[in-house]
């Protein structure tokens, strides 16, 4: 697997808003100025460390007041930058980006968290955005929950267009046996959450199934002293005002889209 260097992306987000130039900056006299990055809401601050990177792209100083995980409420200062001013500003767009998106999924992260009465997990999908899922997954982590596949090299997940395409579930299934130990398999009936889970499924994905479904597939699964052999994954549909009642159902994990594809993110801002 690609190792995922963050400072080169760090630069190309960068370099992406400055062009050939940032020509307002270049106005400014030279001089240091000190600043911070505050919060205007409640949050889990996520990113700092990497906010921190952009700034010394630029050579810019800066001390982290508050870290990665941290509650923060309104006003409260996030970080400390001292520098050339120019440079200061030339990062402030890219910098509050990054850090009001990946806060914004760690704290709607931590809000889902908080609402499951069980041990179930919540992870993230990969509805992310292009160019942004490494730091959309450490977000969701920070928030609290798991990153599951961060790419498609990583394990086998069969859904349902690759069954369309094969023709037979049965059939995909042997095939990912014979090349993989762990696989995880889409279904949307109990039956097939039987057969994948009798020819050796990881995960098995419970795709769109009411808490009634679930607890009715567990049941089934507990009967062919399947349970134990997998773990079970609910998806679709989910969100802050039922999450608890698929927490309730007992299944391992609740996977989340909305969590990386719909951020609100949190308002914060650079003051001189």
């Amino acid at each position: 697997m690609l190792s995922f260097n963050s400072k080169k992306q760090l630069l190309q987000f960068l370099t992406e808003d400055i062009g050939s130039g940032d020509i307002t900056s270049v106005l400014l006299p030279k001089k240091r100025i000190s600043a911070k990055i505050i919060s205007r809401e409640n949050a889990i601050v996520a990113g700092v460390v990497y906010a921190k990177e952009i700034f010394k792209l630029k050579g810019c100083n800066v001390k982290i007041v508050r870290k990665d995980g941290s509650k923060i409420k309104p006003n409260q200062t996030i970080m400390t930058i001292s520098g050339d001013a120019g440079k200061i500003l030339t990062c402030e767009r890219t910098v509050l980006n990054l850090l009001t998106r990946m806060s914004g999924i760690a704290t709607q992260t931590n809000e889902l968290v908080k609402k499951i009465p069980t041990k179930t997990k919540l992870y993230a999908t990969r509805k992310t955005a292009p160019g942004l899922r490494y730091f959309d997954k450490e977000a969701v982590e920070i928030g609290g929950g798991k990153k599951h596949r961060l790419r498609l090299d990583e394990m086998v997940m069969i859904k349902d267009n690759h069954i369309a395409v094969e023709g037979s579930l049965l059939s995909l299934i042997k095939k990912a046996k014979k090349k993989y130990k762990k696989f995880e398999v889409e279904v949307e009936n109990t039956s097939d959450a039987v057969l994948a889970a009798k020819e050796g499924a990881t995960i098995i994905m419970l795709d769109n199934f009411l808490p009634a479904q679930i607890k009715k597939t567990i049941q089934v699964l507990r009967n062919e002293k399947l349970r134990g052999k997998v773990l079970l994954e609910a998806s679709g549909g989910i969100n802050s005002k039922n999450i608890a009642s698929y927490g309730k159902t007992k299944v391992d994990i609740i996977s989340v889209g909305s969590i990386t594809n719909s951020v609100k993110g949190i308002d914060m801002s650079l003051e001189i």
